[in-house]
């Protein structure tokens, strides 16, 4: 990939001394295409869409509607109408927790490593139901087990299987198209956790025929606040809405009211009209890209990364030992030296951004007894170069505090 000619987009990289971004899987830079579409709306049309037919209300509503085609396509869904727009991930799976039927003995099931936000929304659901929460025992490597997935089925009634495709801690997928259709034979909703997904790869709702699947604006060269969760249309005939009142009903009188058709009924309120319009220009840009050209590039670098790491004192990397099934992460700890010293130093001293802690996957540290880790998660824009640097900052870390 001309990674060389992609740089040039992002300002952030363009300045006399530009930082080194390693954290990626937790944000990433936004290109100028991004930022000149949400400065557009601000400065040109800055008022409500679905509400006004002025000429400035007119064109915030065809520009959400434009958004939503884009990400229509993104996905490749069958219908815009399954697109709701909302404010990250997060947001979508608390809306899905909340709004799916479940009754007391049903069960979800999540794997081991869910990020916070696909684990604690299904703890809440569960207390609130009577339902059960289990997890599915991802193996030592941290792979996905279909034998383990498949027996966990088979254990009772497994009402909603709601997983992460890829793991903001390791990198590692599992294989959804095998996860969705075996709990379909079981009956049950399947929601996918795409955030750490869509950036680096095709994603086709179609042939997944998940349910539900969610992902966020940020990760994905996009704004903050911003996301999107695709539903069937059959699946969003099940829910019950989360959050109501303005843009979601079509009357209201003292003692009743008439609810909107999907998408509306579920984009309660005034919405962020120069997110959504950033997040549908962030979403073209990564398919100018190519998201299949992302993916090899990352591969590339994370097998770079590998490769040095493997060779410095103490440090001991998380998930698979083949950096190809880790994707663009590669997450590390020295038991020596304090995660957040590390990162810290390589900030101050060689200006490699990464990040350190948990990475909002507490459970699996602590099951595991594991302090915590650094993480590099690499992205389009970064280089093999920047690793060299990164490395040998690493280096002198460990020289001086181990």
């Amino acid at each position: 990939m001309d990674t060389d000619r992609w740089r040039q987009d992002f300002p952030l990289l363009q300045t006399a001394k530009p930082l080194i971004y390693f954290d990626n899987a937790c944000a990433t830079l936004k290109p100028e295409s991004v930022l000149q579409a949400m400065d557009t709306y601000n400065r040109e049309f800055p008022t409500c869409g679905g509400r006004s037919v002025n000429r400035l209300g007119s064109r915030v509503t065809k520009a959400v509607q434009a958004a939503r085609k884009v990400a229509a396509r993104f996905v490749n869904a069958a219908h815009e109408d399954e697109i709701v727009f909302l404010r990250n991930t997060t947001e979508g799976i608390n809306l899905l927790a909340h709004s799916l039927s479940l009754s007391e003995g049903d069960i979800i099931l999540t794997t081991d490593k869910e990020h916070n936000s696909n684990l604690v929304p299904w703890q809440l659901a569960a207390k609130r139901t009577n339902a059960k929460h289990q997890v599915v025992r991802t193996q030592d490597d941290g792979t996905f087990s279909i034998d383990v997935y498949r027996a966990a089925l088979a254990s009772g009634s497994v009402k909603v299987v709601a997983m992460g495709m890829t793991s903001n801690l390791d990198g590692v997928s599992i294989p959804a198209q095998e996860v969705v259709s075996l709990a379909h034979e079981y009956g049950a909703v399947v929601v996918l956790d795409a955030a750490q997904a869509a950036p680096h790869q095709l994603l086709d709702v179609q042939k997944l025929e998940a349910d539900f699947v969610v992902f966020s604006g940020h990760k994905l060269c996009g704004p903050s606040g911003t996301g999107v969760l695709y539903g069937t249309r059959a699946a969003w005939t099940t829910l019950q809405p989360f959050l109501v009142g303005g843009s979601t009903v079509s009357s209201t009188t003292y003692t009743e009211y008439e609810l909107l058709q999907v998408p509306e009924r579920f984009e309660a309120g005034l919405q962020d009209y120069a997110g959504i319009i950033g997040l549908a220009a962030a979403m073209e840009y990564v398919d100018l890209v190519g998201r299949d050209e992302i993916a090899r590039h990352e591969h590339k670098l994370n097998a770079y990364a590998t490769a040095q790491l493997e060779q410095l004192s103490g440090v001991t990397i998380l998930g698979p030992t083949d950096p190809a099934e880790r994707g663009g992460i590669v997450s590390f700890y020295i038991p020596t030296i304090d995660m957040h010293q590390i990162a810290i130093t390589l900030d101050t001293a060689s200006s490699v951004l990464v990040r350190s802690g948990q990475h909002c996957v507490h459970s699996w540290f602590h099951d595991r007894d594991i302090v915590g880790s650094v993480r590099l998660s690499f992205y389009l824009y970064n280089t093999t170069d920047e690793i060299d640097v990164c490395m040998a900052g690493l280096e002198k870390v460990i020289a001086v505090y181990s």
